[in-house]
Order: structure tokens, then sequence, then C-alpha cells
């Protein structure tokens, strides 16, 4: 019986051992996984390192060049004409775009190709305003590729920028340009071509039509100063000045404009706004630079300004009497009034004087009497014969020069021609 029991103990202990060794076979190793168990352990593959991006550039300083101002990168667009241009801000802007002929507000900034700054409307904290067509001809092309609201970088090459004129930049310039406020230029009239039937024509050729009536009583006289808003266009329709595009308007003196221009602004009264056609011959009459043909103009007569009337034509104005005296280089004078001072100018002093100046034929063409403000100026400035005569007089005098050609003008163009005679009265002689 005990050897029986033995026997039994013996099984049991021998069936523990082979179990146990079929468990631990079974159980999977942390180190070595088999199986189904392996598969489900396995670690997932690690995620591929997401790249680093450069850091960004450092902030450009106001003035700072930008990076692509040597060459324009090769996104920019270009216009046919060769102005390339990159937007920087506010490509969902619905703002207006300027025609030539608009005024425009903008800031800017503008450097040659090697990164040297050359002009700032931002560094002085004042935007510009100016008429497209007034700039040069690579900003003609490029503002109206922007709309208000845009910050645009062109890069103009030379032929639409200075052209290597005196004293501005050179070669290929870049320009940013944030484009703030556009003034619409004035349309041309549905009537440019022609003056309707229902104008009235004047003895001279000269039509108008009364557009706006005014509030004022008087006329002004053909020596008077008038302030005015206008615009002018050729009977094409093509707009050549105005001053309602540049936002200011122009004063001058009646008898120093075109001649339908006197005479029609001397049938004005202030307030009242009216439409010439003013033929060529009272217009520019085929001068070169100046637009062709009839003009039409939309005027309105802001201010009248009474000046003093023209001096008299002196008696002698053709030709200087006997009794006038004669410098070696064939200057003649005559002594008006003697004055109270007892010292003459010499050749570098600074004078303030009153003058009017006549041609031979009595023709008034200067006079600061008629401007209502005396004139100062370095002798050294003037015509010869000024600066020889006005060293024979002393402070107070008033004289009257018959000045050859040879010292006056000497046929400059668009100067007074021939002899000129002037009154002249010598006021002050100012600090050399």
């Amino acid at each position: 019986m005990a050897r029986s029991l033995l026997l039994s103990l013996f099984r049991a202990l021998t069936l523990s051992w082979l179990m146990a060794a079929c468990a631990a076979q079974l159980t999977p190793s942390p180190q070595e996984p088999v199986g189904e168990a392996k598969a489900a352990v396995a670690p997932m593959p690690a995620a591929p390192a997401a790249p680093v991006a450069p850091p960004p550039p450092p902030p450009r300083e106001l003035g700072d060049p930008p990076p692509d101002v040597a060459a324009p990168p090769a996104h920019a667009e270009r216009t046919p004409e060769g102005v390339s241009y990159l937007l920087l801000e506010g490509e969902d802007s619905t703002g207006e775009s300027p025609t030539i002929n608009d005024r425009v507000t903008v800031h800017y900034q503008g450097w040659t190709t090697d990164g040297k700054l050359f002009d700032s409307s931002v560094r002085r904290g004042q935007p510009a305003t100016f008429q497209v067509d007034g700039v040069i001809e690579g900003w003609q092309i490029g503002l109206p590729q922007m709309k208000v609201g845009q910050t645009m970088r062109m890069w103009i090459p030379v032929e639409l920028a200075y052209k290597s004129r005196r004293g501005a930049p050179e070669g290929m310039l870049v320009f940013e340009i944030e484009l703030l406020d556009v003034v619409r230029a004035p349309q041309a009239p549905a009537d440019v071509a022609n003056a309707p039937a229902d104008a009235t024509v004047t003895a001279s050729g000269l039509a108008y039509r009364v557009l706006q009536t005014g509030s004022g009583t008087e006329n002004a006289d053909a020596h008077d100063k008038v302030k005015v808003h206008y615009s002018g266009w050729t009977t094409d329709g093509k707009l050549f000045d105005s001053s309602v595009s540049r936002g200011r308007p122009a004063e001058f003196r009646l008898n120093t404009l075109i001649a339908g221009w006197t005479e029609a602004l001397q049938f004005m009264v202030v307030g009242e706004k009216t439409r010439l056609w003013i033929p060529v011959e009272l217009a520019y009459e085929g001068e070169p630079n100046r637009p062709e043909g009839m003009l039409v103009f939309d005027v309105e007569l802001l201010e009248i300004i009474d000046l003093p009337p023209p001096p008299p034509t002196p008696k002698h104005v053709a030709k200087a009497p006997r009794r006038a005296k004669r410098t070696k280089s064939k200057l003649r004078y005559r002594l008006l009034h003697r004055g109270d001072g007892k010292t003459r100018p010499t050749a570098t002093s600074r004078v303030r004087a009153h003058y009017s100046g006549w041609t031979t034929d009595g023709k008034l063409f200067d006079s600061s009497l008629t401007r209502g403000k005396a004139a100062t100026f370095p002798l050294a400035s003037t015509i010869p014969g000024w600066t020889e005569g006005l060293q024979l007089m002393r402070v107070g005098d008033q004289m009257r020069f018959w000045i050859p050609e040879r010292l006056a003008y000497k046929g400059q163009p668009g100067k007074p021609a021939g002899a000129l005679v002037f009154d002249v009265e010598l006021l002050a002689i100012e600090e050399e």
C-alpha cells in the first residue's frame, strides 16, 4: 500500500512539472513576442519629423530696402511697357483705380538698386498728392494697376524713370507705393467738339454758354487778378490742364492770359461758371508745346482781386529823347525823381524796387505796380542793362531806362524782344 501511495505521488509531481513547462513555452516573452501576441503589442512606426520652418526675416526698419531691391523676382507681374510690380497688401480691396488724368494721394518710398533710399513721404510723415500725368512715366503706367487701399512694389526701368536727368536718381528705381485716395478728373463735356446752337458768339469768334449763374455784381478789368477753377480740353476730349484735378484754384492777371480768356472773364461775375469754346486765333495760335486748335474750357470765377491800374505808357517809349544821358555801353537813362538816399547799390547788392517795363511799341509786359508788390532780387541775376543802370541810382530815386536788346534779353525765346523801356523806383538796398 505504501508503494502504491508513492507511485501516485510521483505521477502527480510529474504531471505538474509537465504542465508548468508547457505553460512557460506558450507565454510570450517581453523580449521576443511571437504569433498574435507579438503583432498585438508591436510599437507603431515613428511619425516622420515635421520640417523646421526657417526663422522669419527680421522686421524692416523705416527706409530699409526690400530684399529684392536689385531686381524683380520671377513671380512679379510685368506691364507691356516694362514696369514690373508685386502686390504687397490689399488683395481684396474694392477701391477705385486711377486714370492718367486723376489726382491721387499716396505714401511712397523709393530706392536705387543698390538699396539707397532717395525719397520717402513716409519718412516725412506727409502723403503726396499729385495728378498722375505729372509724374515719371513708370508711375503713370504703374498707378492704374492699383486700387485704393493697396500697397505695391514697382521696379521702373531707367527709360521710364528719370532717363539720366541731371540731379535725379539714376538707373532702375524701386518704389513701394500705398494708394490712399483717388479724385476723379473732370469728364469731357458732351459738346466738346463744337459749340452748341444755343451758345453765345462774340464779335471775335469766342463762343460761350453760362452753366451756373453767379452772385457777384462786378466785372473784372483786364489788369485785375482773378481766382478761378478751370478745366481745359482739346476738341477730341483730351484733358490738358485742370486746377480742379490739382485741387487748388489758380490766380493770375487777366492781361497775361490767352486772348479768349482775357475777353471772357471780363463779362463773368463771381460765382459764375461758364463753358468757353476758344478758336485757335484766340488761344495759342500754334505755339510750340501748347494745346493745338480750338480749345474748350469750363471756368468758375471765384474772386476778383482789384489791383492798381497799369501805369501810363511813357511819351518817349519808342526812342530815348535827346536829353537822356548815355553810358559807354549805350544804355540811355533819365532821372524822373530825386530821392533822399545817399548810397548806391553795387553789382553784388540785393535790392527792392518797383518797376514797369514796355516794349518800344508801347506794350506793357511786366509791372510790380499792377501786382501790388515790390520785387526783391540780386542785381547780378538781372539783365545787364538793369545791373548797370541801378548802380546809377540812390535809394528813393525814380529813373527811366532805354535798354538796347544786347543789354536786355538778347532774343531769348519767350522773353520780350528788342529794345526795352523801364521805369524803376529804388526802394531799398538789402544787406549783402
